[in-house]
């Protein structure tokens, strides 16, 4: 029995995180397929998969952990956890491409907020595992880019690679052991399932915006159109905000600004005067809190 695997699953478990047993040295699941399943044991009812065999119960996980130095997987959706995946750069990415570190803070300076201090690993890569609780009544999947480039997400349907687990080529360990934080609203915003289409979701883009400004004209537009009932007043107001910097800039007219978010804001569902009002409001803020730049 390998007691520092063993250890590092009775630790996650402790936090009331389910975990699997994963192949030594590897990352892929050392539980057997549906193909392979005997319908014995716990597939007795029929085969269930890694996700639904994750547990918390010590006994379990120690009767698992002795029967190999398995290498410890952490089922994200059963542990109420969204987990953001920051990968490095990789051998065939273009030249300047960025790792999931810095697309993150991209993302955070463009929202207006710092980079989220919770429980965080370095991956055997050298990569990064943010984790988050997820919010109370919220079912979010997996993702992959939606957030940036090298930024993926670990939700329900998804699992990581706990921390203590071992690789070839190296280990996973905890480089902040700070409990996981919820997920910011400002996040969620961003992962929450798409709404239908209530109409075209793109914004116009003025011809003279800088291509960094129409990025995000595009973006936070998408942002608020999409929003779910619960943050989508949250979503148009954090948009407007991070908008309205362009404005004393010359990068995007109010109007424009304004005309953008309020239609998608309606695509969202919520009332013209209540688009009307929290852009006027959020953008006033905006335009006194980043004056533009000087001559």
């Amino acid at each position: 029995m390998n007691t520092h695997l063993l250890n590092a699953a009775l630790d996650a478990a402790e936090r009331g995180w389910h975990v699997f047993p994963l192949r030594p040295a590897d990352k892929r699941p050392a539980l057997h397929g549906e193909t392979a399943c005997s319908g014995t044991g716990d597939c007795a009812g029929g085969h269930r998969k890694w996700e639904q065999r994750a547990t918390t119960d010590p006994d379990r996980i120690r009767a698992a952990w002795s029967a190999g130095a398995f290498n410890v997987g952490l089922a994200t959706g059963p542990s109420g956890l969204v987990v953001v995946d920051l990968d490095p750069v990789k051998a065939k990415d273009p030249k300047g491409t960025p790792d999931g570190v810095t697309s993150l803070q991209a993302l955070c300076e463009r929202a207006g907020q710092t980079v989220p201090a919770t429980y965080r690993t370095r991956t055997a890569s050298g990569g990064h595992h943010l984790y988050f609780t997820t919010p109370a009544g919220v079912r979010l999947g997996n993702s992959a880019g939606r957030l940036g480039k090298h930024i993926d997400t670990r939700a329900h349907g998804g699992y990581v690679v706990a921390a203590g687990s071992i690789l070839p080529h190296g280990a996973y360990e905890v480089v902040d052991p700070t409990a996981p934080v919820p997920l910011p609203e400002w996040l969620y915003a961003l992962l929450a399932p798409r709404q239908p289409s209530r109409g075209l979701t793109v914004a116009p883009v003025p011809v003279r915006a800088s291509r960094y400004a129409a990025a995000a004209l595009r973006a936070e537009t998408a942002a608020v159109a999409g929003a779910g009932e619960g943050v989508r007043n949250w979503t148009l107001v954090r948009a407007a905000r991070a908008l309205g910097r362009f404005i004393p800039s010359g990068d995007l007219a109010r109007h424009e600004i304004e005309q953008a978010l309020n239609s998608a804001g309606l695509r969202a569902g919520l009332r013209e005067n209540e688009c009307r009002a929290a852009v006027t409001s959020a953008l006033n803020w905006s335009i006194a809190n980043n004056p533009g730049r000087p001559a």
